[in-house]
């Protein structure tokens, strides 16, 4: 089955028997949180895992922030584990329910049918001379980025083998519709609407004002060629925020979209707009002194 034969947005009902709660790391409060948590959910007769991910889970609750769902998305994923996130400081662009909202909006998805969107996943791997690496996966994005203060990157990349353009700039951000809000809206790329098949690639301060972001079709696979001038540069491959691995001369990134997708509970009451303006600021006006 293909990300475009997979309908974005669906609507069930959850039999939660077992479920598990992530909690960010070392953080007091998230921990606190999760013991309050299992307790109210035992007390409905659903079994809890705390900070444990297995296969057979009906739903997964991170309690934190995106960066804590960004860790578990690929197991998540994986296992096809529907993911709830409750964000415990500011309004998140994944873990988008308050503190506040988390009993009541458990108690409708136990009683109710949800809603989950399916977000597109991309897949990584490093191919060099010698190697050639096991995949990784991203939910929001994968990044080459330059270790050199003082020193462009020539990054020649290609869509199924046909040659796009060789990128002179500090690095190349390959993002997810997920991931568009994240690094690459930073780097001027463009808001992508999570329910597009797509990956789009957006060079990071790049040396030529016409070299601009691209988005292409999701099934595309994408290649970049690492052409330096001497063996001593490198760079560096990050998934997630997470550093992966150091990319030499001629060695060349693959991404790809992944097999799974990340199954997101989302709000009834709260859409994908909603939290754009509130993230963004879009439309907000300073109050001016009287």
């Amino acid at each position: 089955m293909t990300y475009n034969s997979t309908p974005f947005r669906t609507t069930c009902r959850l039999d939660v028997r077992q479920a598990g709660i992530i909690t960010k790391k070392d953080d007091d409060r998230s921990y606190e949180y999760g013991a309050t948590l299992t307790r109210w959910m035992k007390k409905k007769g659903i079994s809890v895992f705390v900070n444990d991910i297995v296969p057979d889970l009906d739903m997964l609750i991170v309690l934190g922030g995106d960066g804590t769902l960004l860790h578990i998305a690929e197991k998540a994923a994986r296992y096809s584990i529907p993911v709830l996130g409750i964000n415990l400081g500011h309004l998140g662009f994944l873990t988008e329910l308050t503190e506040s909202e988390t009993f009541h909006a458990i108690e409708r998805i136990i009683d109710h049918e949800v809603t989950i969107e399916n977000r597109l996943m991309l897949k990584a791997r490093l191919l060099s001379e010698d190697r050639v690496t096991s995949y990784r996966y991203a939910l929001n994005d994968v990044v080459i980025n330059k270790n050199a203060l003082d020193r462009l990157l020539n990054l020649a990349t290609t869509a199924d083998k046909e040659y796009i353009t060789t990128y002179k700039a500090d690095g190349l951000i390959f993002s997810s519709p997920t991931g568009s809000t994240a690094y690459n809206l930073s780097a001027g790329g463009p808001l992508v609407y999570p329910g597009l098949a797509t990956i789009t690639v957006t060079p990071i301060c790049p040396f030529m004002l016409s070299s601009r972001p691209i988005i292409l079709p999701a099934e595309k696979q994408i290649r970049t060629r690492f052409d330096v001038d001497n063996d001593s540069e490198h760079a560096q491959i990050i998934v997630d925020g997470q550093p992966f691995w150091e990319m030499r001369g001629n060695d060349e990134l693959e991404i790809e979209t992944a097999e799974h997708f990340l199954q997101l509970i989302v709000s009834s009451s709260r859409d994908y707009f909603t939290i754009l303006r509130n993230k963004l600021h879009w439309g907000y006006q300073k109050q001016k002194d009287v």
